[in-house]
């Protein structure tokens, strides 16, 4: 995968000048930014009911916080943790990114996904997964329904 940074010390630039140097920018890229989400890592979760039909193994516990939702329920962002042990699931199209902990998904008929701190993933609406909880995962979502 390639990465592409950019610095905010260099100018934007748009078209030449007829001299062929660059010209101002019609629309500058925005600058780099970080968003911090206070307490994420440790923010009080609310236990989640979790189907028993999809437990595999162990006796994993499932816990969230919802932080926003689309008016029409659509788009849902917020942090989900579960504890260790196998469980199946069906996906919404979701990206997240872990947190702390680690977890094997493996996906029907597709690819086996490693995830771990800082990773983010991408799962498509109706796939088939089986996850390995390692470590108690947590991770910060959107959802798109």
């Amino acid at each position: 995968m390639t990465t592409t940074e950019l610095d905010p010390k260099s100018p934007a630039t748009g078209p030449e000048s007829a001299a062929g140097a660059p010209g101002p920018a019609a629309d500058p890229a925005p600058a780099s930014f970080v968003v911090n989400v206070p307490g994420l890592a440790d923010a009080d979760l609310e236990p989640e009911p979790h189907d028993p039909e999809q437990i595999v193994s162990g006796d994993p516990v499932v816990t969230g916080k919802v932080l926003w939702e689309s008016p029409d329920g659509r788009q849902i962002r917020g942090i989900w943790q579960i504890t260790p042990g196998v469980v199946t699931d069906t996906e919404a199209n979701e990206l997240f990114v872990v947190v702390s902990g680690r977890a094997t998904i493996e996906v029907e008929g597709g690819q086996v996904l490693e995830v771990g701190p800082g990773d983010a993933c991408v799962l498509r609406e109706g796939d088939r997964t089986r996850w390995t909880v390692h470590e108690t995962l947590r991770k910060a979502y959107h959802i798109s329904l």
